[in-house]
Parts: C-alpha cells; sequence; structure tokens
C-alpha cells in the first residue's frame, strides 16, 4: 500500500531541493565558445604563410642561418632540397667564384654560395622590400663581397659587364617569359666566362630554353620544379 499522498509530496520536494544544492555547488557548465569549453580541444594549426617567408642556410660558414623574404606571389625560394642538390653539384666551383643571382628573390641561392666561399655574388632584384632584405642579411652576417642591384634582370642585362662570372643562378618567375631572353643576352653580352656554369630553374613540364651552345651536366625534378646545370664549355664539367 503508497505512503500518504501529504508524505509523497514532501519526500518529492525534499529530492528536488537536494538536486538544487548539488547544482549550485557544481557550479554552471562552461558557455558555448568559453575559454573552459575550449581548453580539450586542439589548438588551430599554425597557417603556412607565417612560416613561408623564413629560409635557412644549408652549408658553409652561415649554415643555420635564418633569412626573411616578403611574401610576395612572385617570389619563389628555391626548396630546401633542392639547393642542396644544386650546391652538392657544384661544390667544387662555388669556392673563389665570381655568381650572378639574376633573378635573386629572397636571395636564398647567392647567400648560399657567399656562405659556401664565393669571391663575390651581385644580386639583381626589382622588388623594394626584397632587395632590401638582402642588403639587410649581407649587412647582418658581414660579406662585403657582395652587391644588391636594385633593378630588372633586362635592364641590368643591357649593361656592359665590368668582368664575366663564373656561376649564374637563373631562376625567373615560372609566368614572366624571361627565361630564353635572359638566357640568350647573358651568352651574346660578354656576362659568363669561358667555363661558366648556368643554373636554371624552371616548369617541371616545360623544356628550359637555353643558347645552342650551354651543354646540359645535370637536371632533376621536384614537384612542379624542373632544374638544370649548363656549361658554356666541355671544359667545364667538373661538377659532382
Amino acid at each position: 500500500m503508497d505512503g500518504h499522498p501529504g508524505q509523497a509530496r514532501l519526500d518529492s520536494g525534499r529530492a528536488r531541493s537536494r538536486s538544487a544544492q548539488r547544482n549550485v555547488r557544481a557550479g554552471p557548465g562552461p558557455m558555448p565558445g568559453s575559454n573552459a569549453s575550449m581548453k580539450g580541444r586542439r589548438s588551430s594549426p599554425t597557417r603556412r604563410g607565417a612560416s613561408a617567408r623564413t629560409l635557412r642556410v644549408i652549408g658553409g660558414m652561415w649554415r643555420g642561418r635564418r633569412l626573411r623574404f616578403p611574401p610576395s606571389p612572385q617570389i619563389r625560394p628555391t626548396p630546401d632540397r633542392v639547393r642542396e642538390t644544386l650546391f652538392n653539384w657544384l661544390a667544387a666551383r662555388v669556392p673563389g667564384a665570381r655568381c650572378l643571382d639574376l633573378f635573386a628573390g629572397s636571395g636564398a641561392l647567392g647567400l648560399e654560395a657567399l656562405s659556401r666561399g664565393a669571391a663575390h655574388v651581385t644580386f639583381v632584384e626589382l622588388d623594394l622590400a626584397a632587395a632590401g632584405e638582402i642588403r639587410a642579411r649581407l649587412a647582418q652576417w658581414g660579406a662585403p663581397e657582395a652587391a644588391v642591384e636594385r633593378t630588372d634582370a633586362r635592364s641590368f642585362l643591357e649593361r656592359q659587364p665590368t668582368a664575366p662570372f663564373d656561376i649564374v643562378f637563373l631562376d625567373p618567375p615560372f609566368d614572366s617569359k624571361l627565361l630564353e631572353a635572359a638566357a640568350a643576352r647573358l651568352e651574346q653580352g660578354g656576362w659568363l666566362a669561358d667555363e661558366a656554369l648556368v643554373y636554371v630553374e624552371c616548369p617541371s613540364d616545360a623544356l628550359a630554353s637555353v643558347p645552342a651552345g650551354w651543354m646540359p651536366l645535370k637536371a632533376k625534378r621536384a614537384g612542379e620544379v624542373g632544374y638544370h646545370l649548363y656549361s658554356r664549355s666541355a671544359r667545364g664539367t667538373d661538377v659532382e
């Protein structure tokens, strides 16, 4: 037989009171979007762009140093793995060489050459911010054996060279259509030493348009990048 109706109402009220007391002691739950509600969630990953504006020098006296460059879509730095391969190819030729980084961008190729003992590097870069960053790194790292020319490659190559270059880095923007004209002007304008080496980057699905006398020594691809090393002379083939 059930208990008295009044007693049932009393018991029910006591149960509600105990439940309310427990809720008060526990406190209210976290509000959606609050720090507490987010505590167990993973933080969002750092955007790729935040680290895409720095590179490191791979070898030589500046190995491991970081260099910055502006977030311009026209600046497409040579990837670390490609630079490592390139400078393995050039290992015997960089020390004491005069180098030209014609479409310098980040300056990574020319700075890597200086780090590995190049006698001189001329950087040619039109972008004001990019040229400023290269100058800042050269000053910070104490590299008097370098020059930064803030101009476009075509205008630079219309000058008369003061001395020929032993190694040229030729890495124009892929959509610029400047590779063929720059290569021709290098050959015809007296910019290259007799045994000069020329490094060329271009889309991996395209053929590099270079003067007929340039001998292909090395070629590889890394994703969308095709990279090639040419010699201007059969005597200039002492690469790894």
